[in-house]
């Protein structure tokens, strides 16, 4: 059974390209490697009513899940469901109804966590992995955001000092970028809109930006955005500060950024995208004869 498909739009503004850091190990945010190939969706698939008649675990959890995004707005606390004990007929349902969409994250640190979210924007599974990489724990969230990324991005920030008098070879203008961050990184206070260092457009050589990269580190986190072109959100060592790259469909970077602010808002739904996910579970749901109301 088709269910009808949609996508999550990235607004990129269009200009030319710009030159990119070239930091040795930046293992969780490559900034020479871009995204990869243009997302596209598969129309998904679901079981007909009859092939799962019996899998009323994982109907509950999808009413569940639907009672969950259909209350919930933008800026709420996550809403999290642990189905690591659901039963592989069960879980395999709920595999195939939400399946993935175009947002994944990645939080690397003491552990890994693998996050993606489903084709209905704003719910996540969220796998916690052992070293061997085997799941250990399998969470899905209702939120704009998962929890994750405003939990960990900066929790272990260190200051941003920099020595701006004896700078490397052909290090020229980006020691008064490293000034300005650091005076936004002091002025932000939560509810601020944010700062945008749009670096496509400044003459910054190669020395220039791997010194940028170098002063801010490489966070845990890496937001990955696919849709009619692709972002690329990496988190830095520095409080509150985000390095955001827009590709085109073709992955060349038409736009280098810097954001300041606690989460970039293109990695985060927008209202309209969780009504509309509650519009389509419902439909969902209905297939399935499972009543709710709204």
């Amino acid at each position: 059974m088709e269910i009808k498909q949609y996508s999550r739009p990235i607004n990129i503004p269009v200009v030319g390209e710009g030159s990119q850091p070239q930091e040795a190990g930046d293992e969780n945010f490559n900034f020479d490697k871009p995204p990869g190939e243009m997302y596209t969706y598969d129309v998904p698939r679901i079981p007909e009513p009859e092939e799962v008649e019996d899998l009323n675990i994982a109907k509950e959890m999808l009413a569940n899940l639907f009672y969950a995004i259909d209350g919930y707005k933008v800026g709420d606390a996550a809403i999290v469901f642990d189905i690591s004990d659901m039963d592989p007929a069960n879980i395999d349902l709920v595999n195939q109804v939400l399946n993935e969409g175009e947002v994944s994250v990645l939080y690397q640190a003491d552990t890994a966590i693998h996050i993606q979210e489903s084709v209905l924007t704003g719910i996540w599974r969220v796998r916690h992995l052992n070293e061997a990489g085997v799941a250990i724990s399998d969470v899905i969230e209702v939120a704009d955001i998962p929890s994750i990324v405003p939990q960990k991005a900066f929790a272990q920030s260190t200051p941003l000092i920099a020595d701006l008098q004896n700078l490397p070879e052909g290090v020229l203008n980006s020691p008064p970028l490293i000034i300005e961050i650091a005076e936004k990184i002091e002025q932000w206070q939560p509810g601020d809109v944010n700062h945008v260092i749009n670096l496509t457009l400044l003459p910054l050589s190669t020395e220039d930006l791997n010194f940028l990269g170098h002063c801010l580190g490489v966070g845990p986190i890496t937001i990955l955005s696919r849709g009619y072109g692709n972002c690329r959100i990496g988190s830095t060592e520095k409080k509150n500060v985000w390095w955001v790259k827009y590709y085109n469909s073709e992955d060349i970077l038409i736009l280098n950024t810097i954001e300041i602010v606690d989460v970039p808002g293109v990695a985060i739904a927008a209202p309209e995208d969780i009504v509309d996910s509650a519009e389509r579970l419902k439909e969902i749901l209905d297939v399935y004869s499972v009543i709710v109301n709204q």
